[in-house]
């Protein structure tokens, strides 16, 4: 069995890392896995025993995802959208899957119509069309235009068999941020959430702050930094962890002023790990650092990410919150005194029953729907 999956991460890497846990398991599944990412490369992605197709990459210039550029910077000319396309449908016709599997799309990704419409429908032309799926995230971005959400579904219902939904529907259900979901409701089924492996780390801390990759993440990066120094007698062992992609020279500033105790790191492989282990984390309120947050059952401060009108961290950190699990500062009210004052006021999180098991599920998922579906190709039986 073969399954290509396609992410296109425009400044975060949460998309790539989701996707990447996906994959993983798929291919622990005994599935032949083929990732197509179109984004920045990342060091660690795809995971061992995936095949990694790299396009050539596309990026967002800054957090209002208004403009798309490519690895010089410059805006997409319709010849590189063409060569972005040619490469796609090169990858799809060498990996013939049996299940294709698309990140996002079309819930969000629309500036990728380009090369994802003539996917689809190559895909659907095929003698045995694979099964194909949207890979999706539990809560969506506020939409405020409501023709989106009737295309999404006009696309859904032309091209689409499943929408994957990675989450619980006992803390977020698709409806609740996409209200045309009932009109797609058989297509929809829940994954839990893909939260990534229990792990362990040599090290210790007592406070963990990350701001994912790090594009977004200066505001909190600088706080914690301001706000260490006042904490140093309650949590004196500090690792801060800004991202790969946070910028170099405010990185080299930051790591002169720092107070000793306060390791400064740009990428931890065993991030799981260390919040396993710490006492307290500070972080944005991404899909994945919110995973690792739950597996690690770790006290955390969030400050979700609002530029630009963004509200999926602070719908995620707000639901968190009202469950005892999280304390959250507003990003629009992140000062140095307001972060100390949170931490110094989380208490241990309360349990949760969660459903962190996403990746495995989404494998059994995609091989329950192939062994049951008609028409099966007999070179996949």
């Amino acid at each position: 069995m073969k399954a290509l999956v396609y992410v296109q991460h425009l400044l975060g890497i949460g998309h790539l890392a989701r996707v990447s846990r996906i994959a993983a398991a798929l291919s622990q599944d005994g599935i032949d896995v083929t990732l197509v990412s179109g984004g920045t490369p990342v060091s660690g992605f795809a995971k061992d025993q995936v095949k990694l197709v790299q396009l050539p990459p596309i990026r967002s210039r800054d957090t209002s995802f208004s403009e798309l550029v490519d690895a010089e910077d410059r805006p997409l000319s319709d010849e590189f959208k063409a060569m972005r396309r040619d490469r796609l449908l090169s990858a799809f016709a060498a990996a013939k899957p049996d299940v294709l599997i698309i990140e996002a799309f079309p819930f969000g990704r629309r500036q990728m119509r380009f090369e994802l419409i003539p996917l689809l429908k190559a895909a659907k032309a095929q003698q045995h069309p694979p099964i194909i799926a949207s890979s999706v995230r539990d809560i969506l971005q506020e939409n405020r235009r409501p023709e989106r959400a009737e295309e999404t579904v006009r696309v859904i219902e032309e091209f689409f068999d499943l929408v994957l939904v990675h989450g619980d529907p006992s803390f977020a259900r698709l409806e609740e941020t996409f209200p045309l979901a009932r009109r797609i409701a058989e297509r929809i089924v829940y994954t839990g959430l893909v939260a990534g492996e229990a792990q362990t780390s040599s090290d210790r801390f007592d406070v963990v702050v990350s701001a994912g990759g790090g594009v977004a993440g200066e505001k909190l990066i600088q706080a914690a930094a301001e706000a260490a120094p006042r904490l140093m007698a309650r949590w004196p062992r500090w690792c801060i962890i800004t991202g790969p992609n946070y910028p170099q020279p405010e990185q080299a500033a930051l790591a002169v002023r720092l107070p000793r105790g306060v390791t400064l790191e740009t990428f931890r492989p065993d991030f799981p790990g260390l919040l396993a282990n710490a006492g307290l984390s500070v972080s944005q309120a991404g899909y994945n650092t919110v995973c690792d947050i739950l597996r690690a059952r770790c006290p955390a401060v969030l400050i979700p990410f609002a530029e630009g009108g963004e509200s999926e961290q602070s719908d995620r950190a707000e639901r968190l919150e009202k469950l005892g699990i999280a304390r959250v500062v507003r990003e629009d009210r992140l000062t140095a005194e307001s972060l100390a004052e949170a931490m110094q006021g989380v208490r241990e999180p309360s349990s949760h029953p969660i459903d962190l098991d996403g990746a495995r599920a989404t494998a059994r998922l995609i091989r329950d729907h192939f062994a049951t579906r008609p028409g099966k190709s007999s070179r996949s039986s």
